[in-house]
């Protein structure tokens, strides 16, 4: 999602900086976008590392006005299990991850933002990614759909919050996409997977998420809130 997000604000004319592991393919779609794109290696789980990161970035762009969180990962474990409770460490592990990552990035961006000039009555775009999960997670979903609902949470406050900056803030909830890990699931399991979708009955693809992340930048009045991306699916307990 990340990169046909980066690929698709690239041909609206953006200048682009991809931030991701140094063991990515970040620089490779830097590379494949062309002269309107950079990456700089950046792991969100180290906080410090991630503040120079974006410092080196905007340095490069010359400003930050959008910005789009997409990182993110989970496990499952149910809260109780056969070997007992679910381990402490690695609930805390997928909420630093999902939630606290997210909130060190979101406050950095709007730092950054809030130096910009007004354009079109604002300074700067923050989008976070949630999940369905966050409303209907599933059995051993509970520390992602935690980290998740809490990206919900902080959306509308930190619109406030910034509101006097002129920085808006949204999120978008997606079902299941085909990125990363789930873009191997073959056909037949993928179509059990969204089977309880209204319409379609498929997974989502990374253009309709950028689609949608273009459309909340293009639109002022979209603010403070959460858009599902999900077909109409509601995820079944398991």
């Amino acid at each position: 999602m990340a990169k046909a997000t980066a690929e698709l604000l690239a041909t609206k004319g953006a200048k682009v900086a991809i931030l991701d592991l140094s063991s990515s393919s970040g620089i490779e779609v830097a590379k494949a976008i062309g002269a309107n794109a950079s990456f700089f290696p950046c792991d969100i789980t180290d906080y410090e590392g991630t503040e120079r990161a974006l410092q080196e970035a905007v340095s490069h762009l010359g400003g930050l006005h959008i910005a789009v969180n997409t990182a993110g990962g989970g496990m499952a474990k149910r809260t109780l299990g056969k070997s007992g409770p679910h381990p402490l460490d690695e609930f805390r592990r997928v909420v630093e991850l999902n939630l606290v990552a997210s909130f060190n990035l979101d406050r950095l961006e709007a730092w950054h933002m809030s130096k910009n000039g007004l354009e079109d009555e604002e300074r700067g775009v923050i989008i976070n990614t949630s999940s369905i999960a966050a409303f209907e997670g599933q059995i051993g979903q509970v520390a992602y759909a935690a980290a998740k609902a809490g990206i919900i949470g902080m959306t509308f406050t930190m619109a406030r919050d910034l509101g006097s900056f002129a920085v808006r803030v949204n999120a978008i909830a997606p079902s299941l996409f085909l990125t990363g890990i789930t873009s191997g699931i073959p056909d037949d399991y993928a179509a059990k997977l969204t089977s309880d979708a209204a319409f379609p009955n498929r997974m989502g693809r990374p253009d309709e998420y950028a689609r949608l992340a273009v459309a909340i930048v293009e639109n002022g009045m979209l603010n403070g809130g959460t858009i599902r991306l999900d077909a109409g699916q509601r995820f079944a307990p398991k």
